[in-house]
């Protein structure tokens, strides 16, 4: 049995519709995450299943138990649902200790003390916090910070945890540990979350699965590598890396191949599209697979360097042929130039 099941959720603020028939499934021991830009509906998507808002039509299942079916009139508050929810600013209370903002939950409950106590120090515990219990949030980390603001999550042992862009206030090196160390948290003590992050990399390297939400619509989902490799639009595949567009018109297909052309430029790739000879299309390349050539040759084109960025563990190449500007990555500086660059043709999709 699935942990949460979200099923055809509407909602609507003001004249926007932000979800527009979004259906979920979270399995136990699974991480999905939403990702999508800005207005596309993750975060509210988050909100409803929270019970922070109110969808207009849709049903939402916690295991065997519904929160959400206005159909049958049900909607369990917020307090009764049962999830750990982790926001962006981690909302610490900055006047109590790192023990009393993990145990505040439990006191409201009338947890006994004893039991109390035992559970926070527990899930301290369990996240390195253990010696940190007396201290206050100003004393601690961001990254510390962020590990209370979860402590407090799993103290009540929710069967899913809800987690709002959570390393996003962190600086980029520690953002980068706290990926490794949240995975490893998550498959160490079997959580399944619901995970809201605009950080592609963030949501490959934690997640299990990815829902990439466009304009309040499931645009595709998948495995990280299903979404990166295997993207079925224009948009998915944009979204995900770091990309080179070359806009064309298509001049012939053939099969699942086609060619396309631009203003002084010709190259092969593969068809992603229903598209036919003729017809506006876009080519895309991942800015990794573009490589230099040491001549003239098969989906090789002549560019002109215009600048080379140095970002530390490899160089930026910004090249140029008329209107098309193509980038690529390499491991030494190049001097101004013309130069050959390769587009291997199974790596250009074309949509």
């Amino acid at each position: 049995m699935p942990e949460l099941v979200v099923e055809n959720l509407y909602k609507r603020l003001g004249n926007n519709e932000v979800l527009k028939g979004v259906s979920v499934e979270l399995q136990r021991g699974e991480v999905v995450a939403l990702v999508g830009p800005s207005g596309s509906g993750k975060t509210t998507l988050l909100r409803c299943v929270a019970g922070l808002e109110q969808p207009d039509a849709g049903r939402i299942t916690l295991g065997d138990r519904t929160i959400f079916d206005p159909e049958r009139k049900v909607e369990v508050p917020a307090e009764k649902r049962g999830l750990g929810l982790v926001f962006q600013s981690y909302a610490l209370w900055p006047h109590r200790t790192v023990f009393d903002n993990v145990a505040y939950g439990l006191r409201l409950r009338k947890t006994p003390d004893g039991e109390m106590a035992q559970r926070a120090n527990d899930v301290l515990g369990r996240l390195g916090l253990g010696a940190l219990g007396q201290r206050y949030p100003h004393q601690l980390s961001g990254g510390q910070q962020q590990r209370v603001a979860l402590a407090r999550a799993l103290v009540y042992n929710p069967p899913v945890l809800l987690l709002d862009e959570p390393l996003s206030n962190l600086d980029a090196k520690l953002r980068e540990e706290a990926r490794a160390w949240l995975r490893e948290l998550i498959v160490a003590l079997q959580l399944s979350a619901l995970h809201v992050t605009h950080d592609q990399v963030e949501a490959m390297s934690v997640a299990d699965r990815i829902v990439l939400l466009q304009q309040g619509r499931i645009e595709q989902e998948g495995t990280p590598q299903e979404i990166y490799e295997h993207p079925r639009t224009l948009f998915a595949a944009d979204f995900m890396g770091v990309n080179n567009l070359l806009p064309g018109t298509l001049a012939t297909v053939e099969g699942e191949h086609a060619n396309l052309t631009g203003q002084g430029w010709h190259l092969r790739g593969i068809l992603r599209s229903a598209k036919s000879a003729g017809e506006e299309a876009a080519g895309l390349i991942r800015t990794e697979r573009v490589r230099l050539a040491e001549g003239p040759g098969k989906n090789v084109l002549p560019l002109t360097l215009r600048t080379s960025l140095y970002v530390g563990e490899r160089w930026e190449y910004l090249f140029s042929l008329g209107d098309l500007n193509i980038r690529a990555w390499g491991g030494e500086p190049l001097p101004p130039g013309d130069y050959w660059l390769s587009f291997p043709a199974e790596r250009l999709w074309i949509y």
